[in-house]
């Protein structure tokens, strides 16, 4: 039997709300791996608080695929003077293309601006939908000129639909939790090794004899206070290093009023006094949160393993009292699998326009698996946990 020819139609789209929020989510719960940061309001908060648009270096040219009046496929692109934001590097590439008196900029990306979350990206009402979706973005960006283009923390569809097309794979290295029904965080602690307990126990005892105690708001019970608060530390944290915040003021006020029920917030308080917190991302599946992502923390004062306590420790015990079933640290951090996170492989897909550099980088990230892999098994060497714990392996894409 002859199957059906689908006639697709594509479309661009420079403003988030050019596509309709109940289309694209309707989209994004047929993923593999739907997280709350590619819903349509999220994005479209990034965009309308300033965040990310072309004035910041996020140029939003989203594809969308359209079978008749049904839209089929959709994705976040973004087209880039820089690699700010981004989490997966490439600096190195950008400075090769200089030195050979090339443009590496603009180039695009497929990503949740200045999110390293792994999950879908090219989101699909099946495979060829999806195939036909990352075809779209290739000619739009051949049409374009661009460098190349960059699937940013993309799942296992999102890969096999890029290598179909022939992009290159590169892989990095997050640091995730994985709940194994332990009763508390007495009964987790107990299922580490010796050493790694007495280190959490000492780090808890440090905070707690500093007079440091928390409080913890989710959804509609974070006041504007405590947002305020929030963001006051949040900023701080990037002032300190130098560099403006990404995000806005005005994003946060906008995820209180349209996703406040995807947000945890911790507060450190001493002397009645709040001194740091840290703001925690929820998966929610029929009003339950099933994952939780951390994301954001800042303090006003200095106190010895303060964030530990705030990003770890307490996400962790609010994380086993709640049932959830895995933590994302967030990118990098090898001193994460000290605090029970485990590494898992997140994955990025990657296109280049001239086939001399695309050549040289597939060389190049040919051998950067080759030094994952080996750090990988390194990692599993040092696991935390006592033997028959051990299991660093799991998919980070499980449930």
């Amino acid at each position: 039997m002859q199957k059906e020819r689908i006639n697709y139609g594509i479309r661009v789209h420079d403003h988030p709300n050019d596509i309709d929020s109940e289309l694209w989510d309707a989209l994004l719960a047929l993923q593999t791996h739907p997280t709350p940061f590619m819903r349509h309001g999220y994005l479209l908060a990034v965009h309308e608080s300033q965040s990310a648009v072309s004035a910041t270096g996020w140029q939003a040219q989203w594809i969308s695929v359209w079978a008749g009046e049904e839209m089929v496929a959709a994705c976040p692109l973004y087209v880039k003077p820089h690699s700010y934001g981004e989490y997966v590097f490439d600096w190195a590439w950008a400075r090769a293309y200089q030195q050979h008196g090339l443009d590496y900029y603009p180039k695009a990306v497929i990503a949740v601006p200045f999110t390293p979350v792994p999950g879908s990206r090219l989101l699909a009402r099946d495979a060829q939908s999806r195939l036909v979706l990352i075809q779209a973005v290739q000619a739009f960006c051949e049409e374009q000129k661009l460098s190349s283009c960059h699937l940013l923390f993309g799942t296992d569809d999102d890969m096999q639909a890029c290598q179909q097309l022939g992009w290159m794979n590169r892989q990095t290295v997050q640091f995730h939790w994985q709940q194994s029904d332990w009763p508390s965080f007495d009964d987790f602690l107990a299922s580490m090794t010796q050493e790694k307990r007495k280190k959490i126990k000492q780090e808890r005892k440090k905070v707690t004899q500093a007079d440091v105690q928390f409080r913890s708001m989710q959804g509609s019970g974070i006041s504007d206070t405590d947002w305020n608060f929030f963001y006051q530390c949040y900023e701080r944290t990037y002032w300190e290093h130098g560099n403006a915040p990404y995000l806005s003021r005005d994003f946060f006020k906008r995820m209180q009023k349209s996703m406040s029920n995807n947000w945890l917030l911790f507060i450190a308080q001493k002397n009645k006094q709040d001194i740091a917190c840290s703001l925690i991302g929820l998966q929610q599946i029929a009003g339950h949160p099933t994952v939780a992502y951390g994301r954001y923390w800042g303090a006003l004062e200095r106190v010895d393993c303060l964030h530990f306590e705030a990003c770890y420790y307490q996400p962790l015990e609010w994380c086993i009292q709640n049932g959830i079933a895995r933590f994302e640290g967030g990118a990098q951090g090898e001193h994460k699998m000290a605090r029970a996170l485990m590494p898992v492989m997140t994955h990025s897909a990657h296109w280049i326009a001239d086939d001399r550099f695309a050549n040289a980088i597939h060389e190049f990230l040919k051998r950067e698996i080759q030094g994952v892999d080996n750090y990988m098994e390194h990692l599993g060497e040092r696991t935390p946990f006592k033997k028959i714990e051990s299991d660093f392996s799991r998919e980070p894409f499980g449930s």
